[in-house]
């Protein structure tokens, strides 16, 4: 793809996450909302690939008929209300249209089924633009309108996400699926605390974002899309290998690491607002998806192909590690400590 086109996808995918951040009207936060959906297009479809035009093509239909429900249901409460403001949506039944709505733009069970289909056909980068950037804007509409959402709608679709996560991920062998059914159980863990605390929210979500991110750049780097794959890159980068295996385990929410941080606070929460059962119940379902962590990890670092090359690992590479991932796995890794700080404010 030429860069001209590539920097109009890149800034517009900016402007309409921008323009939906800071809108207080339905109407321009749905326009912002259209411009992502347009601006990523071309990004999953960029490779001619069949698989690639099947994604693109679900994920257009999934996201216009999210949109179309979107104004649906600012429509009906400002028929009902007179309100088109995104903090005063009172209506019921619009506050349901636009929790289906929101929770088919993320992803969320039961509206999951075009998420790790979208993601299996888009090259890593894309994916990583689905997986995070492509989330802001919804989340960010949900952290607004969260004193009007239905709780017990949102627990159940929490609990439903985070158990379907972790158990479609069990089998797979793709890596981009992995991380799209982790995506989707994680969002179950970000639904759960919405109505109780939407700052953990946005917490968990910078943490996910950051962890997925090293992820996504260190396959990049290695070119790894297939768990046979991922066996056999130990040999050629083990050190790259080294901090995926820890930034995984940080993504499956293993102290002392940095993806314990959201877990915990979001489990303390949720036992003072007197809801300790589905506290464990989320809490049990994410084992199911440490399980699928532990083997990407242990892919990634333990085994070693069946035919493995006689010469000694390469731990000096002419290939330096990228900059930008050396500084996302640190930050994967070592921010349980800054708790006390986060803490007082949340």
């Amino acid at each position: 793809m030429n860069p001209q086109a590539k920097l109009i996808f890149a800034s517009s995918l900016l402007l309409g996450t921008t323009i939906v951040i800071s809108s207080n009207h339905w109407i321009t936060a749905w326009a912002g909302l259209e411009i992502n959906t347009l601006a990523i297009l071309p990004l999953i479809s960029k490779s001619h690939h069949p698989r690639a035009i099947e994604a693109a093509t679900k994920y257009f239909l999934t996201q216009a008929t999210a949109s179309a429900l979107l104004l649906f249901s600012s429509m009906t409460n400002a028929w009902h209300t007179g309100q088109w403001d995104i903090t005063q949506m009172t209506h019921p039944t619009s506050c349901l249209i636009l929790t289906s709505a929101l929770a088919m733009k993320l992803g969320l069970v039961p509206f999951h089924f075009w998420f790790p289909e979208v993601l299996q056909g888009s090259p890593l980068i894309t994916g990583l633009l689905l997986s995070t950037a492509m989330k802001l804007p919804p989340i960010a509409l949900l952290y607004m309108t969260a004193q009007s959402l239905n709780p017990t709608v949102l627990t159940g679709m929490a609990i439903l996400s985070a158990a379907l996560g972790g158990w479609m991920g069990l089998n797979q062998t793709q890596v981009r699926k992995i991380l799209a059914f982790s995506s989707i159980s994680h969002l179950g863990w970000m639904a759960i605390i919405l109505i109780y605390n939407p700052k953990l929210t946005l917490l968990n979500f910078y943490l996910y974002t950051l962890m997925t991110a090293t992820i996504f750049l260190t396959l990049n780097s290695t070119n790894t899309t297939k768990l046979s794959t991922l066996m056999t890159s130990w040999t050629k980068a083990p050190a790259l290998s080294a901090m995926l295996m820890l930034t995984l385990l940080s993504l499956a929410g293993l102290p002392p690491l940095t993806g314990f941080l959201p877990k915990w606070l979001i489990i303390q929460e949720l036992t003072k607002q007197e809801m300790t059962p589905a506290a464990t119940i989320i809490a049990l379902l994410s084992l199911l998806g440490l399980f699928f962590y532990l083997r990407l990890a242990y892919c990634a670092t333990i085994t070693l192909p069946p035919h493995s090359t006689n010469h000694m690992k390469q731990w000096h590479t002419n290939k330096p590690i990228p900059s930008s991932i050396a500084i996302l796995t640190v930050l994967s890794t070592t921010l349980l400590p800054l708790s006390p700080m986060i803490s007082p404010t949340i």
